[in-house]
């Protein structure tokens, strides 16, 4: 048996999957918060491989970089690669830099730039094996990656995340974490326009929560703390968006709330289809290119393609698993797809 383990080390959450012989076997997906210190990084990652036990080769990729643990992303690159090879104590582990590959732990300081970021381009590399023309949506809990593939191959014009965001492939905007007000300054309230005030009273969460996008409770698409600490019920998400107005839960209705949520919901939803606008407009996506969806928010990716008449395909259909295990690793496709592109 042969078995590779995936791995997307993320800011907010650690990604896994286990492949043996081609065939995905296991996925985890554990919250982690490298911003409060290393150790909240360590050991997410060490509770991940006890639950998907040992391998013999690891690959790896991350957005772990980007937290303000690290002066900048370069530094950031070796500190949590340097992180992830001294938990896993295992010599063959390579890491995923984009366009160049794998790289050996010797070559990750010089490889730092391709490194960063780099998870949405394996996810887009496996989809490539599968499609020869698409656009890959991967709406996750806090951006949204938008791949064009062509004749079978990754046609994404950008490699950082700041040549992405301009060239319309990257948007931050996530299924359930981030602020409503990065969307919308103001919001219809009881037939009035009020502005939304500008504190982390909620999180796109508990709008999804309360347009029934989210189940109530501890759910693998929302492992964050919820703004103020209370409950991930669909009456606590409620009262906290009803704060963004600057009423109390009790001041609103319950359809009020639920307007207040739809209007919320669908500003998000036109950042992303701006994005999509602008790589229309260099045609980069064709009148009848089909729409391929992942992440924990990929339902919004499926409404975007009826939306704007494309067919639609679920990352899930990639993965030779049972259905749930497929869906799982449709939430951490970067993961997954690491171990199978190794394969």
């Amino acid at each position: 048996m042969t078995a590779t383990i995936g791995w997307d080390i993320g800011g907010a959450h650690v990604k896994a999957a286990r492949a043996e012989n081609g065939r995905l076997v296991a996925v985890a997906q554990r919250a982690c918060a490298p911003h409060l210190g290393l150790a909240h990084l360590e050991a997410p990652i060490r509770e991940t491989l006890v639950e998907l036990g040992p391998a013999a080769r690891h690959r790896v990729t991350m957005t772990a970089e980007l937290s303000d643990a690290f002066e900048d992303r370069g530094r950031g690159v070796v500190s949590v690669a340097a992180v992830v090879a001294r938990e896993i104590g295992n010599e063959d582990i390579l890491f995923y830099a984009g366009a160049r590959g794998f790289v050996s732990r010797a070559e990750v300081a010089g490889a730092a730039r391709s490194i960063a970021s780099a998870n949405w381009r394996a996810s887009a590399e496996l989809v490539a094996r599968h499609c020869d023309d698409a656009l890959f949506i991967d709406i996750g809990s806090t951006t949204t990656d938008l791949v064009p593939i062509r004749n079978g191959a990754v046609a994404a014009r950008g490699e950082t995340d700041a040549e992405r965001l301009v060239h319309g492939e990257l948007a931050y905007a996530g299924f359930s974490r981030g602020a409503p007000q990065a969307y919308a300054t103001r919001a219809p309230v009881d037939g009035l326009w009020t502005p939304l005030v500008n504190e982390a009273f909620a999180s796109m969460a508990d709008v999804r929560r309360v347009l029934g996008d989210l189940p109530e409770g501890e759910s693998v698409a929302d492992l964050s703390p919820t703004a103020d600490g209370r409950g991930k019920t669909a009456a606590a998400s409620s009262a906290r968006l009803a704060r963004l107005v600057g009423r109390d839960g009790g001041d609103l209705s319950a359809a009020q709330i639920r307007a207040l949520a739809d209007h919320l919901a669908r500003a998000q939803l036109r950042a992303i289809e701006d994005q999509i606008a602008l790589l229309a407009s260099r045609e980069a996506i064709s009148g009848d290119m089909l729409f391929v969806g992942a992440g924990a928010g990929r339902g919004l990716a499926a409404r975007l393609a009826t939306s704007q008449g494309h067919a639609y395909r679920d990352f899930a259909g990639f993965v030779e698993a049972p259905d749930a295990l497929a869906s799982l690793a449709a939430d951490c496709a970067p993961a997954a797809s690491l171990a199978l592109l190794d394969c």
